[in-house]
């Protein structure tokens, strides 16, 4: 999800959100990118992308168009959901160009760009060659677009050039990097692993990227963190669920950030948030629902929330 305030250089028309959502069905070309204006008028922007779903013993989950970002009034997305290895041979993953009347073109090929430029320590055993794009990101004329299932951060520029930020597995391994924002530098949340090797402590973190190309730990003990922004100055994660070890519905949160401080939670009881941003009305935008690991939400049953807080 992405807000559209004018900002920086990302001239952009005012009051308006940009969720994205795949397919609920098998077919592969049903993702979209609806507009939703503050009042919650919803309307297409772009239709028949690339999504894809797994089986159902994998619990039957979408991918499609997973980020969307601008670059001063042209809009470009995130496949996610496209790629041999999503059964989708005719578009790779990648960053595309969304045109007048809604029409699309594809910008870059991450697909090719990741066979090419292997990372150091993926994880074999949870390897998806197309890679898991996640977020998008737009900084001086470039897209910073993140894998979370390889582990990297790449730029695009606005002639589809690619090139690798940074290899975070190389740095920390295999921690599912998911949520990215800039402020002064970036900064990278992570999701963590299910299972029982997550343990059963809150263990993910907020990492900073320095100039100097090294990631640094900002915040310890966060779970499964899906969303990253800024109110104020001061930085807010959005956690998708706060059970350690796999996602439990109705527990995901806002929590605000500092160093050297536990999370301090702000709102509670969100149900599988997926994507957060900060509106121009200090208010945070969230998309709801976003996740379904088998709960059975149904096709529609996405949302996107306006919170206000002190």
């Amino acid at each position: 999800m992405a807000r559209i305030p004018p900002s920086g250089n990302a001239r952009r028309p005012p009051e308006l959100l940009l969720p994205t959502q795949g397919a609920r069905t098998t077919p592969c070309w049903a993702g979209g990118s609806p507009r939703s204006a503050l009042a919650g008028v919803v309307s297409t922007v772009v239709d028949s992308l690339p999504s894809s779903q797994t089986s159902a013993g994998l619990r039957n989950l979408v991918s499609g168009v997973s980020s969307v970002a601008f670059i001063g009034n042209q809009l470009y997305g995130l496949l996610a959901g496209a790629g041999c290895s999503h059964g989708v041979p005719t578009v790779p993953n990648g960053v595309i160009k969304v045109g007048p009347g809604s029409t699309w073109s594809p910008l870059a090929n991450l697909s090719a760009f990741q066979a090419a430029h292997p990372v150091a320590n993926p994880d074999l055993g949870d390897f998806e060659p197309d890679g898991t794009w996640y977020s998008m990101a737009a900084y001086k004329h470039a897209l910073y677009p993140m894998d979370s299932n390889h582990g990297e951060l790449d730029r695009v520029k606005q002639d589809g050039t690619i090139s690798r930020v940074v290899d975070i597995s190389a740095k920390v391994g295999h921690v599912v990097p998911t949520a990215i924002v800039r402020h002064g530098v970036w900064y990278i949340g992570n999701l963590g692993l299910f299972g029982a090797k997550d343990g059963t402590t809150a263990d993910e973190h907020v990492y900073m990227l320095t100039p100097s190309n090294h990631l640094r730990v900002r915040a310890s003990g966060l779970e499964q963190v899906l969303g990253l922004a800024f109110r104020g100055g001061k930085m807010y994660a959005l956690e998708m669920s706060t059970t350690p070890g796999g996602p439990t519905p109705g527990t995901g949160a806002i929590v605000r950030v500092r160093a050297g401080h536990p999370a301090e939670t702000v709102v509670s009881g969100l149900v599988f948030p997926t994507g957060m941003t900060v509106g121009h009305d200090g208010a945070f935008y969230v998309s709801e629902k976003g996740f379904d690991p088998g709960f059975a939400f149904g096709a529609g049953a996405g949302r996107v929330l306006r919170i206000t807080t002190h």
